[in-house]
C-alpha cells in the first residue's frame, strides 16, 4: 500500500505502467456557495502491467466518491492513504475506462460567493479529482462545466459550445495538448472581460478590477506585453507558440503574482491594473511578471520537469528569460541594474540563513514538493544561469536551449539531461560547476591581501573565498575589481576557479584610492567592503556599481564588519541625492529594516527624527514622483511620534499635499493602517470613513477583513488572531499576511508575542493546507517582525521540541528568523 501523497517510488512504477492518458470531465457549479460542486470524469489510460492495482491520487475523503465504473462494470469503492485503488481483477492490458462520479474536492478550489478559480500546483490536482497527479504523466483534458447564466469561464483549452440548462449554463471545451496535472485550470464567475484580435492569436481576459482609470491604462498594455513576450520567445527558441491559445485571468487576492496555466493564465489583479500614480518599479514588475508567465508556455509547459526536485528549472528559465524580454519593452531602462535589484537581494536574504538550500533539492514525496519554492529557486538560479550563460557563451547557450526545447516538447526532462545538450558546446567541465552551483547551498565570502611596494605601486594581489558555511565549496565564476584613482577607474576582470586567486594584472599599477568589488554586479557572494569605502558610494556615476555597494554594505553589516550606524548614516546621505528610483526603492528598503530590526530603543530614538527630517526634505523637494512614493512609504514606516503622524493624518484628510506625490485608494489604505497601527487619536473615524471611500467590493471585502487586526482593543485583535487556527479563516492568504503584519508591528510586539508560539504550531497544518509560498510568508509576518530575545527564545525551544520537523519547513523557520538570530 502506498503512503499517502505521491511517493517517488510510486511515481517510477506508474510512469512505466501507464501512457495514453485522457480525462474527460465535468464539473456542475451551482448558485449558492454552500452547495457542493457535482462532478463526473471518465479517464482512458493505456495500462502496460497489472501485476499490482492501480492507484489512482484522490485527496479528499471517501465520501466525496459516489461510484466507479471500471471498464464498463461498477466496481466498489475502496479509498485508503489518499489513494484510490482498482484491484487488478478489473483491468486490462492495454486501454481501459474509469468512469467515477464524485463532489469535487475544494482545498484547491477556492470558492467565493460569486467566482473560483483552481490552483492545483503542485500536487494539489488530487485535491480537486482522482488523478495521476505527478507531472511526467502528461495527459489530454477534455473539460465541460455547467454554472450561473450569468458566471463566465476560462479553461486551458477554446470553448466551442454553449448549452442553456435552465438558471445554468453548460460550457464545453476542446481537448488540450497534453499537459501535466498542476497546469489543467478552470476559472468562473462573475468577471468582465476584454480582448484583443490584432493577431492570429486572438487573446481574450476576465477582471474583476472597477477602476476606470485602471482599466484605461492597464489592459491595452497588458495584451501589448503578451504580444512583446511572445514574440521574443518564438524567436529566441526557435519555435512556435507550443499551445492553442494564450487567454488570462487577473485574480483578487490571488496567491501568487501569477500561475502559468496552460493557455489560461492567473494573475493576482493588483500586479496588473495600474493608474498613473504608478511607479517605473511597478511597472517593471508587471511586465515581468506577464514576461516570466508568458516564458513558462515553453520552459515548464512545454518542457516539464520529470520530477519536482527540477522545480526550480522552469521558474528559472522563466525569470531568466523575463529578464531579456523586458529590454526591448523598456529601452530606456538600465536592465543590468534591474536583473540586480530584482534576484541579488533575495537571493541573499535566503543563502545567507542557517536554513539555507541548493537550487536542486531532494525531494521523496510530492506531498513536499511545496515546500520546495522560494527566494533560492526564484533569485539565486537566475544569476546562477546567467554566471552560466557567461562562462558558455550567448549563442552555445541559446543552441542549448533550442536543442532541449526540440528535444523534450511536450515531453519531460531533468536538469542532467539539459547540462548533456551543453556538454556538447564546450569543453568546460559542466558536471563540476553544476555540483556546487546547483547541487549545493551557501555563498563565499570574499577578503583580500594587496602590498604595495616604496612606490605606492601594488606589488602583491590576492583574493581568496571561503564558503560562508564553512565547508569546502569553491564558487568558479566571474565578475570584476574596480581601482577607483582621482580621475579615473581601472576595470580588472576577474575569472576565479579556486579559492585563492592571484591578481596578475593589477601587479604594478598605482596604488588607488579605493578598491571596490563586483563593479558591474556579476559575482556572487559577499565581497571586502570598508568604512573607508562608504562615503564614497554615493557619488560613484555607474547605477549597478552605486547599487551593488549599498547592497554588499548591508550583506557587510549583517556579518559584522560594518557596523548598523555606519550603513544607516550611508543610505541616509544617499537618500539625500539619489536620482535613480530603483535605487531609492532600494536603500528606503533597507534603512526601514535597520530601523525596526537592528537598532537598540536609544538608537532608534535618535534616528527616528533624522529619518523623519530627511525624508521630508526630500518629499518637499524636487525628487521625481516615483522617487517621493519610495520616501514617502518610510516616511509612514518611521512617522508614528505625534508630530509626524499629525503630518499624515492631514495627508490622509487632503488637508496637506506633498508636491509631486501622486497616492491612490491603495495607498490610502496603508495610510489609515499606519495611523491606527500609531494610536492616531481620530483612528476609528479614519478606518470607518477610508472603508467608505473604497468602491471595489473585493477590495472592500478585504478591509473589513483587516480591521479586527487594527483594532485598538487588544482583545479584539487577539480574537482575530484565534480565528486564524481555522484553516477556512485562512483562505484569502494575501489578507491574512497583511492582517498579521499589523498584529505583529514592532510598535505592537510587547502584547503580540503572545501569538509567536501559537503561530510556529500552526506551521505544519499551514503548509498541508496553505499554497506554496504561504508557510514563509506566515513566519515572515510573525517570527520575522521581532528582534528581542525572549522571541528568539520561543523559536528556539519550538525547534528543539519538533526534532522530527520534515527538514524543509525548518528551514523555512530558519531563514524567517534570521535576522531575529543575528540581533538576539
Amino acid at each position: 500500500m502506498p503512503d499517502p501523497g505521491i511517493a517517488k517510488e510510486l511515481a517510477n512504477y506508474r510512469k512505466k505502467q501507464l501512457s495514453d492518458i485522457i480525462y474527460r470531465l465535468h464539473f456542475t457549479i451551482p448558485v449558492k456557495k454552500e452547495d457542493p460542486i457535482l462532478a463526473e470524469e471518465v479517464v482512458e489510460v493505456r495500462i502496460h502491467a497489472i501485476q499490482h492495482p492501480l492507484y489512482m491520487d484522490f485527496n479528499e475523503g471517501t465520501d466525496h466518491l459516489v461510484s466507479l465504473e471500471v471498464n464498463g462494470k461498477k466496481v466498489a469503492i475502496k479509498h485508503e492513504q489518499e489513494h484510490l485503488i482498482v484491484a487488478t481483477e478489473h483491468l486490462n492490458l492495454g486501454k481501459n475506462t474509469i468512469h467515477i462520479q464524485f463532489k469535487a474536492g475544494e482545498l484547491s478550489l477556492n470558492r467565493n460567493e460569486d467566482f473560483l478559480y483552481t490552483l492545483l500546483v503542485p500536487d494539489r490536482a488530487s485535491t480537486l479529482f482522482p488523478c495521476f497527479d505527478q507531472p511526467d504523466l502528461k495527459a489530454i483534458y477534455q473539460l465541460s462545466i455547467t454554472a450561473p447564466n450569468n458566471w463566465k469561464v476560462l479553461a486551458g483549452a477554446a470553448e466551442v459550445k454553449q448549452e442553456n440548462k435552465g438558471i445554468l449554463t453548460q460550457h464545453d471545451f476542446e481537448p488540450t495538448a497534453k499537459i501535466s496535472t498542476y497546469l489543467f485550470s478552470f476559472v468562473a464567475g462573475k468577471f468582465s472581460e476584454a480582448s484583443d484580435t490584432s493577431d492570429r492569436l486572438n487573446m481574450h481576459m476576465l477582471y474583476r478590477e472597477t477602476d476606470t482609470a485602471k482599466i484605461k491604462n492597464s489592459i491595452p498594455q497588458l495584451f501589448k506585453l503578451h504580444r512583446q513576450a511572445i514574440a521574443y520567445l518564438k524567436d529566441y527558441t526557435a519555435s512556435p507558440f507550443p499551445f492553442q491559445k494564450l487567454d488570462f485571468a487577473s485574480i483578487p487576492a490571488f496567491q501568487y503574482g501569477g500561475m502559468e496555466h496552460v493557455g489560461a493564465i492567473q494573475y493576482k489583479e493588483s500586479s496588473l491594473f495600474l493608474d498613473e500614480t504608478a511607479t517605473a518599479s511597478e511597472e517593471l514588475n508587471r511586465a515581468k511578471l506577464i514576461a516570466h508567465e508568458t516564458a513558462h508556455m515553453w520552459f515548464g509547459d512545454l518542457v516539464t520537469m520529470q520530477w519536482f526536485n527540477d522545480v526550480w528549472m522552469k521558474e528559472v528559465f522563466a525569470n531568466f528569460m523575463a529578464d531579456k524580454i523586458v529590454n526591448p519593452a523598456f529601452p530606456t531602462t538600465n536592465h543590468d541594474l534591474v536583473f540586480l535589484l530584482n534576484h541579488y537581494p533575495s537571493a541573499y536574504s535566503e543563502d545567507r540563513t542557517l536554513g539555507t538550500n541548493p537550487i536542486r533539492q531532494p525531494l521523496d514525496n510530492l506531498k513536499n514538493a511545496g515546500s520546495l519554492y522560494g527566494n533560492i529557486i526564484y533569485d539565486k538560479a537566475p544569476i546562477m544561469m546567467r554566471q552560466l550563460e557567461l562562462l558558455l557563451g550567448k549563442e552555445k547557450f541559446r543552441k542549448g536551449v533550442i536543442s532541449y526545447l526540440k528535444k523534450y516538447a511536450y515531453a519531460n526532462a531533468t536538469w542532467n539531461d539539459l547540462i548533456a545538450l551543453w556538454d556538447e558546446e564546450t569543453t568546460e567541465n559542466l558536471k563540476n560547476w553544476s555540483e556546487v552551483w546547483v547541487n549545493a547551498s551557501s555563498r563565499p565570502i570574499f577578503s583580500d591581501r594587496v602590498t604595495y611596494d616604496e612606490k605606492n605601486r601594488i606589488q602583491s594581489f590576492t583574493i581568496q573565498q571561503q564558503a560562508e558555511d564553512g565547508s569546502a565549496k569553491i564558487w568558479p565564476q566571474q565578475f570584476d575589481i574596480a581601482l577607483l584613482y582621482p580621475d579615473s577607474i581601472q576595470l580588472l576582470p576577474i575569472k576565479m576557479d579556486g579559492a585563492s586567486l592571484a591578481v596578475k594584472s593589477a601587479i604594478g599599477l598605482p596604488k588607488p584610492a579605493h578598491i571596490l568589488y563586483n563593479f558591474q554586479g556579476l559575482g556572487y557572494g559577499v565581497f571586502p567592503v570598508k568604512a573607508a569605502d562608504l562615503a564614497i558610494f554615493p557619488t560613484l556615476k555607474d547605477d549597478v556599481a552605486r547599487a551593488y555597494s549599498f547592497i554588499n554594505t548591508y550583506e557587510a553589516m549583517l556579518n559584522g564588519s560594518i557596523n548598523p550606524e555606519e550603513t544607516l548614516n550611508l543610505y541616509l546621505q544617499a537618500i539625500h541625492s539619489e536620482k535613480n528610483e530603483l535605487l531609492v526603492r532600494l536603500i528606503t528598503g533597507y534603512t526601514q529594516t535597520i530601523f525596526w530590526t537592528f537598532l537598540h530603543d536609544a538608537q532608534r530614538q535618535h534616528f527616528q527624527t533624522i529619518i523623519a527630517q530627511t525624508l521630508w526634505k526630500v518629499l518637499q523637494g524636487s525628487a521625481s514622483s516615483n522617487s517621493k512614493k519610495s520616501a514617502f512609504n518610510l516616511f509612514c514606516a518611521v512617522a508614528y511620534p505625534s508630530n509626524e503622524r499629525e503630518k499624515l493624518y492631514r495627508i490622509w484628510k487632503k488637508e496637506l499635499v506633498v508636491p509631486g506625490l501622486r497616492l491612490n485608494v491603495d495607498d490610502t489604505v496603508k495610510l489609515a493602517s499606519n495611523l491606527a497601527i500609531y494610536q492616531h487619536p481620530e483612528a476609528a473615524t479614519i478606518l470607518k470613513q477610508t472603508g467608505e471611500r473604497i468602491q471595489n467590493p473585493d477590495k472592500r471585502r478585504q478591509f473589513e477583513f483587516l480591521l479586527p487586526a487594527l483594532a485598538a482593543d487588544e482583545q479584539v485583535r487577539n480574537q482575530f488572531f484565534n480565528t486564524l487556527r481555522n484553516p477556512k479563516n485562512r483562505e484569502k492568504e494575501s489578507w491574512v499576511l497583511e492582517a498579521l503584519a499589523n498584529l505583529n508591528h514592532p510598535l505592537r510586539q510587547k502584547q503580540a508575542i503572545k501569538y509567536l508560539p501559537t503561530a510556529l504550531e500552526l506551521v505544519e497544518d499551514i503548509q498541508r493546507t496553505g499554497d506554496i509560498f504561504f508557510p514563509k510568508a506566515w513566519l515572515v509576518n510573525t517570527v520575522g517582525q521581532y528582534h528581542s530575545k525572549q522571541a528568539y527564545a520561543i523559536v528556539e525551544h519550538y525547534l528543539n521540541a519538533h526534532q522530527h520537523l520534515d527538514p524543509t519547513l525548518r528551514n523555512k523557520i530558519l531563514q524567517a528568523s534570521d535576522n531575529l538570530r543575528r540581533v538576539r
